[in-house]
């Protein structure tokens, strides 16, 4: 069933409101960084939502199960990221807050309460459901590729000492335990996550992939649709 004309409307503020909240509030409490994820993310998502599940939300059995697979390789990755300290790992690559504490606030705790919500809209078809489904397909899913460029990146905070180190960062607040995974350093190619940064990504594309794909069918199919009848149109000319 089409989305009527204000529900669309209705969804797109929704959406923008969510995006720019997650940005304010990542921006608040972390740095800059956050910003340009979720930004990015928000803004990706959106323009793939609205062009394919905005006007005619997405049959559930298409993008649900890899949803559900996606935030379940998500909830395992970021259990490889707690127990590495990837939020004081950040905050020593780019002189942000992001300590643990706030680390667990959003992935242990709104994460879940999200997704949840999330699955439920997206089996009710319920459109705002669908860009926070594409919104984590495209920021937690396509996005954790930036874990094997990481290590690469010199730290903002004393690059050349391996052990980890607690201060202030640049805006005052107060980080410990900031592991430093610079290659230049430490010798190993490594960043919190890494090694379980594939799971949320392979359904991520995959749902990516398999929601676009339908799209030309969708309009092959209607279109051989209305041909179907004029090619078995009567001839109107007497029979010889």
């Amino acid at each position: 069933m089409e989305t009527s004309k204000t529900t669309q409307t209705l969804s797109i503020v929704a959406a923008c409101v969510f995006t720019l909240g997650a940005m304010l509030a990542g921006y608040r409490s972390i740095g800059v960084p956050p910003v340009v994820i979720v930004g990015g993310a928000g803004v990706i998502g959106m323009l793939i939502w609205w062009r394919t599940y905005l006007r005619k939300p997405v049959d559930p059995r298409v993008i649900l199960p890899p949803f559900l697979l996606c935030v379940a390789g998500l909830e395992v990755h970021m259990l490889e990221e707690y127990l590495t300290g990837f939020g004081p790992a950040m905050s020593r690559l780019f002189d942000i807050s992001w300590t643990e504490q706030g680390f667990i606030m959003v992935f242990a705790f709104i994460g879940p309460a999200l997704y949840s919500l999330t699955a439920l809209g997206l089996f009710y078809r319920i459109p705002i459901a669908g860009f926070v489904a594409w919104f984590i397909f495209v920021g937690p899913g396509v996005a954790e590729l930036t874990h094997f460029v990481f290590p690469l990146i010199e730290p903002a905070i004393l690059p050349e000492l391996r052990e980890p180190i607690s201060q202030s960062v640049s805006n005052g607040n107060f980080v410990a335990d900031m592991p430093n995974y610079w290659i230049g350093t430490t010798g190993s190619y490594y960043f919190s996550g890494m090694y379980t940064a594939v799971l949320p990504m392979i359904p991520g594309i995959w749902a990516i992939l398999r929601t676009i794909r339908r799209l030309p069918k969708s309009a092959e199919a209607r279109h051989s649709g209305h041909a179907a009848p004029s090619a078995h149109r009567p001839s109107l000319s007497s029979p010889s």
